[in-house]
């Protein structure tokens, strides 16, 4: 099988990954609940991956970087706890959607015809009234990326949190959280950072301090019938993920080695040389800026009359190619697009690709393109 959804999560893992998981089998117990050496060694690991991850986006203090199952869990921790009007984009994932849609005051800021909108676009949108910008670095359906250090500038003007979304970004761009003003970095384990699913969290500002959605167990202040106030714990409540924050911690040492600039450029060789070879095809249509300096390596399109499924399905069971089908989690952009009904099919690289995979996939393309 051709592995081309990496997107969705990044595979193959690193060797180093695999191994540092079955070491945590062998060696973890519950980590900071008791004082034998399985429970210190799976305590060190989990703050080991802690402060990693704050030398790594730049986070002022490994307490404020804290443990989620996933970035969507994340996003939805830092959201519970703003009131007044939010701005968000129609590029967004569910994730940041559905939560924000809970809320009564919010502005979604339209896309033009590639999925892009301007820093001049979310000023517009501000009110005196708004408290926080919400929205995701890079799209999962078209491989833009946002400018974040422009758009943390402009919140830091007016006042209000940033909260980003680094699903797609996080290991394949260098992200300096305080140098961008961010408030909420929320982040996925399982992806770039080729860790194992069920793994993600968030690092936090020093001004921004979100309440726990979920109350309980900390391993400390246990005689308190609230929850403690100190960072982690306040929002860490129940045993951590140990043995997925050993893969976190081997794959963030693994991307660190070998550099995110680099992990991208290869990735992004292959994708841009998928999407020229098959650029001029007519009854081919791609969604994104394919112009753009700096983008996912995410290449999307739909293949004639075909809808996303079929053609997602045809490319598995005939070419042995994996790829992601459907609305992608991304209905505003899809209605933008006019591919609510059949969605798209979405091609994601990785540095773990090659070249002989991108004219298997271009050969692939063209051969449904026949019929």
């Amino acid at each position: 099988m051709i592995y081309l959804d990496n997107a969705a999560t990044s595979f193959p893992k690193p060797e180093c990954v695999r191994r540092a998981v079955i070491r945590a089998m062998d060696d973890f117990g519950n980590p900071s609940r008791s004082a034998h050496d399985f429970a210190l060694t799976a305590g060190r690991c989990v703050e080991y991956t802690r402060m990693k991850l704050a030398g790594f986006f730049n986070c002022a203090d490994s307490k404020r970087v804290v443990f989620t199952k996933n970035v969507t869990e994340a996003l939805n921790v830092a959201l519970a706890s703003i009131d007044g009007h939010i701005i968000t984009t129609e590029a967004e994932h569910n994730s940041v959607l559905r939560p924000v849609f809970l809320k009564d005051k919010v502005t979604v800021v339209p896309v033009d015809e590639k999925g892009c909108y301007t820093v001049d676009d979310i000023a517009r949108a501000f009110r005196e009234d708004t408290t926080a910008v919400v929205l995701g670095h890079a799209s999962n359906l078209t491989g833009n990326v946002v400018p974040i250090y422009e758009i943390g500038r402009l919140c830091e003007e007016y006042g209000a949190y940033f909260i980003v979304d680094a699903a797609q970004t996080a290991g394949l761009i260098n992200i300096n959280m305080r140098q961008c003003r961010i408030d909420a970095l929320c982040f996925t384990g399982h992806k770039a950072l080729y860790g194992l699913q069920g793994t993600g969290g968030m690092c936090l500002s020093e001004r921004f301090h979100p309440k726990p959605l979920m109350v309980g167990g900390t391993g400390s202040r246990s005689f308190e019938t609230v929850q403690p106030s100190e960072l982690p714990d306040q929002l860490e409540a129940g045993t951590l993920n140990g043995h997925g924050l050993a893969s976190l911690e081997a794959g963030l040492d693994y991307v660190r080695e070998m550099g995110p600039d680099m992990l991208l450029t290869e990735a992004g060789v292959l994708a841009r040389t998928f999407h020229e070879e098959l650029a001029g095809e007519s009854r081919l249509a791609f969604y994104g800026d394919f112009e753009a300096d700096v983008r996912m390596p995410i290449v999307t399109l739909n293949i004639g009359d075909m809808d996303s499924n079929e053609a997602a399905a045809e490319l598995s069971d005939r070419f042995k190619i994996a790829v992601r089908s459907g609305a992608h989690c991304a209905p505003l952009l899809h209605k933008r697009f006019g591919t609510e009904n059949r969605g798209a099919v979405r091609f994601s690289f990785s540095h773990f690709n090659t070249f002989i995979d991108v004219e298997a996939a271009v050969a692939a393309v063209k051969s449904l393109l026949l019929g």
